[in-house]
């Protein structure tokens, strides 16, 4: 009895623990407050702590469960029933006299009577389970690219969010250099004004640029929180846990081209396969309205143990028991036509789903001629941007030089700061709408990987 006693203490213990251990399989990667996550290290996060995701992983454990409770009827099912009866009056019937042949009503049966019964049936053939043992392969299936259709939406958010974050930044370091610049430059128009050298317009051309830069910066400023705030819900982490990024702009770089001459596949996207797999559940709900003619069988199996006695305090005494089993056979004459209704029915939406197909055919088409025209377009626009950069600030510095010392006018020096402020911040947009166009165009392939 100890033995067993521990047992069972082990086994509720175990079951006590096992909820708290799944849910710390699953718990969210810890980010300590000063480290700064590349992309590959926020997607991870992104893909343990995403509630959706979440949501999904849970969505394929409940289509499990359903799939073995559908199931369960393939397996016999046993049950225990008993009954207790007092007859207050015993109910009469009319026996003949076996010697005048008179008829003569007389008590029957026992006032106390007490059945206790285990009774258990095995379906041997049934439509219902036979639909279940058919579907559970294409529900899983299902309920899997469903996760998987979930994860390519949050790499692809969650890619694009933190190339938003990262321009943001660069756009607040592009005016922060700008404001250096300028500043310098207000202090020494400021001056060259106060000796006499120049006039006042100078310093206020000056001033004027400053205080553009510096609304520029305060606009950056306030997007970097607006995109990190973004970038965290994406993420899956809480608004008050600091999140810090890393990034190599030569990398980054280097990760924006690809390859445009890729063919596009059709079968490679999440939405065909999806439809697929319901075009096969619709074909395997055709069968079984079709086939709901045949009939049902099933085996049964009785045993019973009965009591009965007039006296209550010997009720118990004498046992009278009695078993069978037999087959059961249940077959549909008329079902006032629902059975052919049904399937025409589920061969009506088999045709709605093959018009689905063709339409999600076509909408992938445009959204990869719709991918593959951003990106080149901004492929463009970067390697133009990239040049023009050079080039803008090859022309500051000459311009810069020449201003000290007295050859070029100050408005030529706005100019060209002008310039390249403008084509830094043109080249970083550029750079990083390319970044997002690629994702956008390997989403649209079918290629966009999900596992970091």
């Amino acid at each position: 009895m100890n033995y067993v006693h521990q047992t069972l203490k082990l086994l509720l213990g175990f079951l006590w623990l096992a909820p708290s251990a799944g849910v710390a399989q699953t718990a969210a990667p810890s980010i300590p407050p000063n480290q700064e996550l590349t992309l590959a290290q926020c997607l991870n996060v992104a893909l343990v702590n995403q509630p959706l995701l979440r949501q999904a992983r849970v969505d394929q454990e409940i289509t499990r469960a359903e799939n073995q409770i559908a199931l369960a009827g393939w397996l016999p099912q046993v049950g225990l029933q008993g009954t207790a009866q007092h007859y207050f009056q015993l109910p009469f019937t009319i026996f003949p006299d076996p010697t005048t042949g008179t008829l003569t009503p007389r008590q029957i049966g026992v006032r106390n009577v007490t059945t206790v019964g285990l009774s258990g049936t095995q379906t041997i053939y049934n439509n219902d389970v036979l639909l279940a043992a058919r579907s559970k392969r294409f529900n899983n299936q299902a309920a899997t690219q469903n996760t998987v259709n979930v994860r390519i939406a949050t790499v692809s958010d969650v890619s694009k969010g933190f190339y938003d974050v990262l321009l943001a930044q660069r756009q607040l370091e592009v005016f922060s250099q700008d404001i250096a610049r300028l500043q310098r430059n207000y202090r020494d128009a400021r001056a060259r004004y106060e000796t006499g050298i120049a006039d006042k317009t100078e310093y206020l051309q000056a001033e004027i640029s400053l205080n553009n830069s510096l609304a520029g910066r305060k606009q950056s400023q306030e997007a970097i929180k607006a995109r990190l705030a973004y970038l965290k819900q994406l993420m899956g982490v809480p608004p008050e846990r600091p999140l810090s990024l890393q990034y190599d702009t030569l990398k980054l770089e280097m990760d924006a081209t690809m390859d445009t001459a890729v063919a596009l596949n059709i079968s490679n996207r999440i939405e065909i396969q999806q439809l697929q797999t319901q075009r096969a559940l619709q074909d395997i709900t055709v069968d079984y309205y079709r086939m709901g003619f045949l009939p049902s069988l099933s085996a049964f199996a009785n045993y019973n143990s009965v009591f009965q006695n007039n006296s209550a305090s010997d009720l118990y005494s004498t046992r009278f028991p009695n078993s069978y089993a037999g087959l059961q056979l249940g077959l549909p004459i008329f079902t006032g036509f629902r059975r052919l209704q049904n399937v025409r029915r589920a061969r009506l939406l088999n045709t709605r789903l093959d018009e689905d197909v063709s339409n999600t055919r076509n909408q992938i088409n445009t959204e990869y001629a719709t991918a593959l025209a951003n990106y080149k377009g901004y492929y463009t626009q970067y390697m133009l941007g990239k040049r023009n950069l050079e080039a803008s600030k090859e022309v500051y510095n000459v311009i810069n030089l020449q201003y000290r010392e007295g050859i070029r006018a100050y408005i030529d020096l706005i100019v060209a700061q002008t310039t390249l402020r403008t084509s830094q911040l043109n080249y970083y947009t550029a750079l990083f709408q390319l970044l997002s166009s690629k994702v956008d165009l390997l989403r649209a392939l079918g290629e966009l990987p999900t596992e970091y």
